[in-house]
C-alpha cells in the first residue's frame, strides 16, 4: 500500500524540485498551498491542493488593515470571515489521512499548523528548514517561543547545512536529525556540462543584486567601483536587481551590465555561471544559499558571506573565499583583490568544485537520500 505524504509549503521552486525527486511509484503525494497562491509545475502524478481559501460572508472593509496592523485581532475573527489554515488543514487529515505530514519552511508554513498537529500528534511531521528559518528569527522575542514549540512537537528535522541543527538542538529539538540535502535537492550535473566555458574564457564578474533585510549588494558594489583598474578586463554582471541597487548602480555611473530580478529563469542563470568566472553573494543571514550552489557546479569561483558558519561547509579548501563581515566594503575589496592577483589558482578550484558536486550536489545521489526519508519511516 502507498505511503501517503502531505506536503506543505508557499508556491516555490525549492519545493517543487524537492517533491519532484519523491518517487511516486511508492508513494501517494499530495502538496497543499498554504498560501493559497497558485499552483506549481509539478508533474500530474501529485495532486495539488489551491485556491482553498473561501470566504464565510462577503469582504468587510477594514479587513486588509486589521490583518495589517492588529494581527491578533484579525486572527481573533477570521474564522467567521474565511475558512483558516486550521480548518483547511483539519479537512485534509479526515479527508486524505495521510501517513506522514511534511512542512517547509517555518514562519508562514509551520506555525500556522502547529495547534492542528498537536491534536494529531500520532502523525509524523517532517519540517524543512530554510535559510533564515532559525539563524535569523531565534533573535526575535516575538518569534523564539513560537520556533521552540514547533521544533518540540517536529518529529523529524531537514536542513541544507549542519549550522541549523545544532541551532535547532540549541532551541530545544529532541527528534531525529535526518542527512543535510541541498535546498531542491541537488541538480542533473549531466545536464549542465555542455553550458560550461572553460576557465580561460570566462571575463564575467557576477553579483547578486539583492538589498534587503539581508542582501547586501551594494557593499559588493562600493568594492568594484574602487577595483575599476583592476577588473577593467572583466564584464560586472549584476543580476536578480532589486530597485535600490539598479539606483546605485545609475546614480554612480558605474559601467556594469543589469538585470533586473524578474529577467531570469533558473536555466538562465545556470548559463550564465557557466560563463562567469568570479560569482559573488553577501547578506548578513542566509542557509546554504542556492545561487552559491549554482555557481559550484557551473565552475564559477565563488566569493560569498558565511552568517553563522553555514557557508564554510562548502567552501574553505582554497575553492572559494568566504566574507565573514557583509558590512565591509574593504574585507569585499581585499577578496577581489585576492582573486584577481593571480592567488587563486582558479583551475585547481574548478576540478576541486567538480568534484565537490558529484559528491554532494548530485540530483540522482540526492533524489535517492530523499526518498529513503519517506520510506525509512
Amino acid at each position: 500500500m502507498k505511503k501517503r505524504i502531505l506536503f506543505i509549503s508557499m508556491n516555490s521552486i525549492h519545493a517543487q524540485r524537492w517533491i519532484e525527486n519523491v518517487d511516486n511509484a511508492h508513494q501517494e503525494l499530495f502538496w497543499w498551498d498554504i498560501t493559497s497562491s497558485g499552483k506549481m509545475n509539478l508533474n500530474e502524478n501529485s495532486t495539488q491542493i489551491t485556491d482553498w481559501r473561501k470566504r464565510k460572508i462577503k469582504y468587510i472593509i477594514g479587513e486588509y488593515f486589521l490583518r495589517k496592523k492588529i494581527p491578533w485581532l484579525y486572527n481573533s475573527i477570521e474564522h467567521f470571515l474565511q475558512v483558516t489554515i486550521a480548518e483547511q488543514l483539519e479537512n485534509l487529515i479526515q479527508e486524505l489521512k495521510p501517513d506522514v505530514i511534511h512542512s517547509f519552511e517555518m514562519q508562514s508554513c509551520s506555525y500556522p499548523i502547529l495547534a492542528v498537529l498537536n491534536k494529531h500528534n500520532n502523525i509524523p511531521w517532517i519540517y524543512s528548514c530554510w535559510g533564515n528559518d532559525l539563524f535569523y528569527f531565534k533573535n526575535f522575542k516575538s518569534h523564539k517561543p513560537k520556533i521552540k514549540q514547533v521544533l518540540q512537537r517536529v518529529n523529524f528535522l531537514q536542513t541544507d547545512c549542519n549550522r541549523d541543527i545544532e541551532i535547532a538542538k540549541e532551541l530545544g529539538f529532541q527528534g531525529t536529525s535526518l542527512e543535510v540535502i541541498p535546498g531542491g535537492g541537488g541538480f542533473n550535473l549531466d545536464n549542465i556540462q555542455s553550458i560550461k566555458l572553460p576557465i580561460n574564457q570566462r571575463k564575467i564578474i557576477l553579483v547578486k543584486g539583492y538589498e534587503h533585510k539581508f542582501g547586501r549588494a551594494i557593499n559588493v558594489l562600493k568594492a568594484l567601483s574602487e577595483l575599476k583598474e583592476i577588473t577593467s578586463n572583466y564584464e560586472v554582471v549584476v543580476f536578480a536587481c532589486h530597485p535600490i541597487v539598479l539606483e546605485f548602480i545609475k546614480d554612480n555611473s558605474l559601467p556594469f551590465t543589469v538585470l533586473s530580478k524578474e529577467v531570469l529563469s533558473h536555466q538562465e542563470v545556470l548559463e550564465l555561471m557557466g560563463k562567469t568566472l568570479i560569482y559573488i553573494g553577501n547578506s548578513t543571514s542566509d542557509g546554504m544559499p542556492n545561487t552559491l550552489l549554482e555557481a559550484v557546479i557551473m565552475g564559477a569561483f565563488p566569493i560569498q558571506s558565511n552568517p553563522g558558519g553555514a557557508t564554510q561547509e562548502v567552501i574553505g579548501a582554497g575553492n572559494g573565499l568566504l566574507i565573514e563581515n557583509p558590512e565591509s566594503v574593504l574585507e569585499i575589496k581585499t577578496l577581489i583583490l585576492k582573486a584577481l592577483s593571480g592567488e587563486i589558482n582558479f583551475d585547481k578550484a574548478f576540478i576541486f568544485n567538480n568534484e565537490l558536486a558529484k559528491i554532494k550536489l548530485d540530483y540522482n545521489l540526492n533524489r535517492t537520500k530523499i526518498n529513503k526519508i519517506y520510506t525509512d519511516l
